[in-house]
């Protein structure tokens, strides 16, 4: 191969890399001003310094997938107090934190769910519903075509999505679902921390002394604010070591189920991720499907309080 074709490849690769990198940082407006939207609809969001507060200390360091063992950056636990009276006295959190302690903690173990479970799971989502960040991300879903209008046939799409159970590990019955693996967190093996993308059990966790947080990840001159509306952590759970995670913090339990169930329903591919803008906030939301429901879904903070919009300095 000559040494002109060599390099006319090698340029065709540049471009094409950095053709997907531009592609993948294009911010969408659409979904963005829809996310929006369900922001300022979040009746039931957490306000920062009001309702909660938290203590992000010091950066965590690098552990790779697998280690038990990390340098711990935070003597303090992450939530300093958190509201329970209003955690308790909000319909869709106080029902949503009924459905925490149904479910195995290990992937490879059967879900068996109870009649109980069932109405649980039913009166959390009438809640979902009734909310009207749902609303709002139904009646989007139904102008793009991808949900009926009757609310019956929407929540029984919101249950195949997020709480149909499926197989992680095929040396038992179903092990698995969306809300699962998202709002309570599995352990694989015994080694390694999957999905537990929410703030709310990661505080219970840490309150019942489940988890120890390690320290904050994030680009080298960013620092969080305790306002931030998304956090990347690092931290163990029942001893076992997740060297980077990534949460909302504050947001209602219907906010983030709306914003990954439009993801969902709007693309077919199996990984999906959007950059949007959601209040002060630019983030990557990451969606990856398990058949016809959720496999795991969660965002991850790039930069807030509008830092992405401010001119360099010179």
């Amino acid at each position: 191969m000559s040494s002109r074709l060599c390099g006319l490849l090698l340029l065709l690769g540049v471009l094409l890399v950095v053709g997907l990198d531009a592609s993948r940082l294009t911010v969408n407006q659409e979904l963005s001003t829809l996310f929006d939207e369900l922001w300022l609809l979040d009746a039931n969001r957490m306000t920062p310094g009001v309702d909660y507060n938290i203590s992000v200390q010091g950066r965590a360091g690098y552990v790779s997938q697998g280690t038990h063992v990390a340098h711990d950056h935070a003597s303090l636990p992450l939530f300093t107090n958190v509201n329970e009276n209003k955690l308790r006295n909000t319909t869709t959190i106080s029902r949503m934190m009924r459905l925490l302690d149904n479910y195995e903690t290990s992937t490879g173990v059967s879900e068996r769910v109870t009649a109980e479970e069932r109405i649980e799971t039913n009166r959390f989502l009438d809640a979902v519903l009734d909310t009207e960040v749902m609303k709002r991300a139904h009646r989007y879903l139904v102008t793009k075509g991808q949900s009926s209008s009757d609310v019956r046939v929407f929540k029984s799409q919101l249950h195949l999505i997020w709480f149909h159970l499926y197989y992680r590990q095929r040396n038992s019955g179903p092990d698995s679902c969306g809300f699962e693996h998202v709002f309570v967190g599995e352990i694989r093996s015994a080694n390694e921390i999957t999905g537990f993308h929410n703030w709310i059990q990661f505080y219970l966790q840490e309150k019942g002394m489940q988890l120890d947080y390690k320290g904050y990840k994030a680009r080298q001159h960013d620092l969080p604010d305790h306002d931030d509306h998304v956090l990347n952590l690092q931290f163990s759970w029942h001893s076992v070591l997740k060297p980077v995670g990534s949460s909302f913090i504050g947001t209602s339990p219907e906010f983030e189920m709306a914003v990954f169930t439009v993801i969902f329903l709007m693309s077919t591919e199996r990984s999906t991720t959007v950059l949007v803008n959601i209040d002060q906030c630019q983030m990557e939301l990451v969606v990856i499907r398990h058949g016809r429901s959720l496999g795991t879904a969660y965002p991850k903070l790039l930069s807030s309080n509008s830092r992405h919009v401010r001119p360099h300095s010179l």
